[in-house]
Formats: structure tokens, C-alpha cells, sequence
């Protein structure tokens, strides 16, 4: 896209309020759109596969919203030997992820697409960040959740607050991949198709 053409319309299509604030980070202006998108996991499809299908869906899903925009979709996998966990959704099944994930190494997918809709190309990405949590005791895992109660989170932790006491180590290329949204691959993304950035 030639500089002095205006940058095309910005829409996250997410409801998450952690990915607009990694996006606002852009200074860029965008939209926010709720995608409505099915996360049933296909059989025998990989935490890698999921969440890149996920993303991709969600770009697509309010692609008819916003004719010629670019639409940024997001997907967060938590995966401990192939079991996945998703937003628990409520304490219950908080405290059972938690419990499970003590003392263990669980792999975060996060995939990122990028839907131009001037000429309906996309690009998907996708980082991973290695977590190794703590061996928690059920009385620390419930004190966490009392305090922040991360249920609409992959893995029922959130490292940018409290939920970081509850790691050991963490590694990953993209430290903003973890929180839900890659900003390292996006402005990639977003340079390739002639936004400026910074």
C-alpha cells in the first residue's frame, strides 16, 4: 500500500479486553468486532492446528462487517502432552486445570491471522511460549483464584498480574504471545501489507 494512500480500516475481531490493550500498543486506531465463532475442537486435530484454524475463523467470520479492512484474528491454545485446556469458565474447573498444570511444562499456541480485505490475502503465524508452573498446593491455587479470577483464560493463570507467582519459568520469542496476541508477528503482518510502523 503506497504511503499516501489512507491506511485501511483496523478491526480485532475479539471481545478480549487483554488483546485490545496489547493492540492499542500499535497506536493504531481500529474497531472491535466479537467474532461468534464455534472453538469445538475438530477430531484429531493438534493444540497447533486448533488455534491457527481458530484465528483464521475469526478474521473471516466479521470479514463481511467490514468490507476492504484489515482484520486481525487471534487463538490461544494451553496444552500439557496433548491435553488441552481451554477458558475454564467458572472456579471449578479453574482449580482442576491449575492442579493438573502443578509442577508441569504446558505449551501455549497462539496463532495470529491477518485478513486484507482489499484483496482477501491472509497471513497466519503463530508463536508458542514454554510455562512451567509451580508444584501448587490446593490452598495457593484457591488464595490465586480468590484474588484473580482468571476463568475466561487458556490455563486459568495470567501471567501479566497476579497469576505470574504461580510460574517458575516461562520462554517464548513474543513475551505479548503469551497475554493473547503476538504483536512481534502482527506488525510483521502489518508492515507486508503497507502499514507504517512504527
Amino acid at each position: 500500500m503506497p504511503s499516501d494512500h489512507a491506511t485501511p480500516t483496523l478491526v480485532l475481531a475479539s471481545s478480549s479486553i487483554y488483546r485490545r490493550q496489547l493492540l492499542e500498543r500499535l497506536g493504531l486506531p481500529f474497531a472491535t468486532v466479537n467474532p461468534q465463532v464455534d472453538e469445538t475442537r475438530l477430531p484429531n486435530e493438534t493444540p497447533a492446528q486448533l488455534a491457527a484454524r481458530l484465528a483464521l475463523a475469526k478474521a473471516r467470520a466479521v470479514a463481511h462487517q467490514h468490507p476492504g479492512a484489515l482484520i486481525i484474528g487471534s487463538d490461544q491454545v494451553a496444552a500439557l502432552d496433548g491435553e488441552i485446556f481451554g477458558k475454564p469458565g467458572n472456579l471449578t474447573n479453574a482449580v482442576a486445570q491449575l492442579q493438573r498444570m502443578s509442577g508441569q511444562e504446558v505449551l501455549f499456541h497462539t496463532a495470529l491471522a491477518l485478513r486484507d480485505g482489499r484483496d482477501s490475502r491472509e497471513q497466519v503465524d503463530a508463536a508458542i511460549t514454554r510455562v512451567r508452573f509451580r508444584a501448587l498446593s490446593e490452598a495457593e491455587i484457591r488464595r490465586y483464584l480468590a484474588r484473580e479470577p482468571a476463568f475466561e483464560c487458556a490455563g486459568s493463570a495470567k501471567c501479566e498480574g497476579l497469576g505470574i507467582a504461580l510460574l517458575d519459568a516461562l520462554s517464548g520469542e513474543d513475551p505479548t504471545a503469551l497475554i493473547g496476541l503476538p504483536l512481534i508477528a502482527l506488525s510483521r503482518m502489518l508492515r507486508a501489507v503497507g502499514v507504517d510502523l512504527p
